[in-house]
């Protein structure tokens, strides 16, 4: 086989890595545990990428500075100036033809010339049958007509004008007529909801030499037509009244003299109908100092809509949106190959996020994900614990109830852990090899003992502020992040523990795993802890064999209680008060006590420096047997993690 080599064309790099879902997923969790929910993760990721894709923010910057490029390339009243400059040059050029002629018919001619009325279009219009003295005044108004129809004919079919050998010559308006009514027919049936597949190949071959850019299909053609029809409409609203009453009326004036006003009006109407979805109306400042030619400035009205319309699609802001809705060819034409290599790879990404199992069908994480975020959120936890003796979590005992870990080390005296009987014959083995003796027997220094570790079953409730001053205080981040640690950690670490995440606010309630990622703080006063107790006691004794822990992390005293009557509607009420009321005080403390006589101790995590909550949480922890914590953000999952494992090594059995 022959091979050949070349220059690499554009096209996704065929040399980059797979995508990397879980990379992503990591980079999801990063935007989640930082307080973002999980679809504004998403789109945030999309919008600022990542390592090998550029976002949709950055190219949403490149199309708004191609639209200021293209609001400075020029004025819109190029085309007016231009005939007036003709205009004027003509009207000069026949009064010096005139003014040396001392016959009536001169001075006749020249009251004529003075009384044009000052709009142009009018003024065109009515030197149409004027019999020019000056052969340089005829050439220049001359080329004001083929300016006109040149301009006109370019501007709502491209190009068109250098296809045409003489577009005056009754000829070619002929064909042009011929052309518009073939246009018009094969749009009208389009409407009506008819094929039309063959009649555009029909009439590409008649009239194919119309249209220099050769639509490939009748959709890119009615596409091409109404844009270009939609962008001169919006040209025109943004000129002043006075410029586009001139522009108006010189292009009417260029329709009927190639006697094709009524089948380009016709056309106007097709195309409004079968394009209502393009902007047809509004107003565009354009700040340039050079005056643009009709086609140009009405391409450069084109393109700043169709970077709008882009613009839009990358924003993502409208319900439902996708990257499958970005139009690909679109972004290609303003931005290059390199943007829908981008745009192609952010597809990718989010593709290999559904496909893998980690997005559903509807965005939203599936139990998957939410456990690589939480094996994420503990490792934030983790690199924050302190090496020493509060991370240090080691506990071995004796007997059948402690579970082995796999390792051994030498007998030291006074140990009770199993003898490893293999590893003990080899030392004595070995020993004796070195010591040439054929029955060396046991020495001490030859016992190795198998290392155990106590393993007992928890029910943890972790009871989390979820209270609007959360927020206020910056702590709802660290607080959402070490409920998912602790979640992750428990399902790794401990799959035998049952956990059970409780927020309160005005309101308790249970918060299931696939949850935490979404979860925000309430915009509702209250921190009913009275509820979340209630809430924890009993599921506490859904679990009476196992060892009870009990972890609270609040920034505020209890403000909140349950009512005994529930609302209209059948839901829990709750009475709120600031500062808190006796009764509010005395039905917390009653929880409190509840969990202490079923010997649930309550590990408190105080967030803030509110005197009157710290007083209330000593006399707790007091009342209760409990510790109190006062943990700043940044270490609370450090101090919740560690006093989860610290609880749940078999403290009842000790007792």
């Amino acid at each position: 086989m022959r091979y050949r080599y070349g220059a690499f064309h554009g096209g996704p790099d065929p040399l980059a890595e797979p995508v990397d879902a879980g990379a992503a997923v990591d980079e999801l969790a990063d935007r989640i545990l930082d307080g973002s929910s999980v679809r504004d993760a998403l789109r945030d990721m999309l919008r600022r990428g990542m390592e090998g894709a550029r976002g949709l923010d950055d190219l949403r910057r490149r199309l708004q500075q191609r639209r200021r490029e293209l609001q400075k390339s020029g004025r819109l009243d190029g085309l007016l100036e231009k005939v007036r400059e003709k205009l004027d040059e003509a009207l000069e050029n026949e009064r010096s033809a005139l003014f040396p002629d001392p016959s009536d018919d001169a001075r006749f001619r020249e009251a004529s010339l003075d009384m044009l009325p000052d709009d142009t279009s009018r003024a065109v219009r009515e030197l149409a049958d004027y019999d020019w003295r000056s052969p340089e005044a005829r050439a220049a108004y001359d080329e004001i007509k083929d300016m006109l129809r040149r301009d006109v004919l370019d501007q709502q079919f491209k190009g068109m004008s250098q296809a045409l050998q003489n577009p005056g010559s009754p000829e070619e308006q002929q064909a042009m007529k011929d052309m518009l009514a073939d246009l018009n027919t094969m749009l009208d049936k389009h409407r009506r909801g008819e094929d039309v597949s063959e009649d555009f190949e029909q009439f590409m071959d008649k009239h194919g030499e119309f249209f220099p850019d050769r639509p490939e299909s009748f959709e890119q053609l009615l596409d091409d037509l109404a844009r270009r029809a939609a962008a001169m409409q919006r040209m025109l609203d943004s000129m002043t009244p006075e410029q586009r009453e001139e522009l108006a009326g010189l292009m009417e004036q260029v329709w009927q003299d190639m006697d094709l006003a009524s089948e380009m009006s016709q056309l106007q109407d097709h195309l409004r109908a079968l394009r209502p979805d393009l902007p047809w109306q509004g107003r565009q400042r354009m700040q340039g100092e050079r005056g643009l030619g009709l086609p140009d400035a009405t391409e450069a009205l084109a393109e700043m809509a169709d970077l709008e319309a882009l613009e839009a699609q990358l924003s993502q802001d409208y319900p439902g949106a996708t990257l499958d809705d970005v139009d690909v060819e679109a972004v290609e034409r303003a931005l290059g190959r390199q943007a829908v290599d981008d745009i192609q790879r952010l597809r990718e990404i989010e593709r290999e996020l559904r496909e893998q199992g980690y997005l559903t069908e509807r965005s939203e994480l599936s139990p998957k994900a939410v456990r690589r975020i939480g094996r994420t959120a503990l490792r934030r936890v983790f690199a924050d614990l302190d090496a020493g003796p509060r991370g240090d979590h080691e506990v071995h005992d004796a007997g059948a109830a402690g579970e082995f870990t796999g390792q051994s080390r030498a007998w030291e005296f006074g140990d009770e852990q199993p003898l490893d009987v293999v590893r003990t014959v080899g030392n004595a083995v070995r020993r004796g090899l070195a010591e040439g003796k054929r029955s060396p027997g046991l020495s001490a220094e030859d016992f190795e003992v198998r290392e155990t570790e106590t393993r007992t079953r928890a029910a943890v409730a972790l009871l989390v502020d979820q209270s609007f001053s959360m927020v206020m205080n910056d702590t709802w981040r660290a607080a959402k992040t070490t409920a998912m640690a602790l979640q992750a950690l428990a399902a790794s670490a401990y799959p035998l523990d049952a956990l059970q995440v409780i927020t309160f606010a005005n309101l308790a309630r249970t918060v299931n795993p696939e949850e935490l990622p979404d979860l925000a703080a309430s915009d509702i006063q209250g921190t009913n802890l009275h509820h979340a107790l209630m809430l924890a006691g009993r599921f506490l004794d859904r679990h009476r064999d196992a060892e009870p822990v009990c972890l609270v992390v609040t920034d505020g005293e209890p403000t909140a209680h349950l009512l005994p009557a529930p609302t209209a509607s059948g839901g829990p009420d709750w009475w709120f008060m600031w500062p808190p009321d006796r009764e509010t005080i005395e039905l917390t403390v009653a929880e409190v006590d509840r969990l202490t006589r079923r010997g649930v101790p309550i590990s408190w995590f105080r967030l803030g420096d509110d005197p009157r909550l710290e007083r209330f949480l000593d006399a707790m922890a007091r009342r209760n047997g409990g510790r109190v914590f006062a943990a700043d953000g940044d270490r609370l999952g450090d101090y919740v993690v560690t006093d989860y494992v610290r609880a749940r090594k078999g403290r009842r059995r000790s007792a």
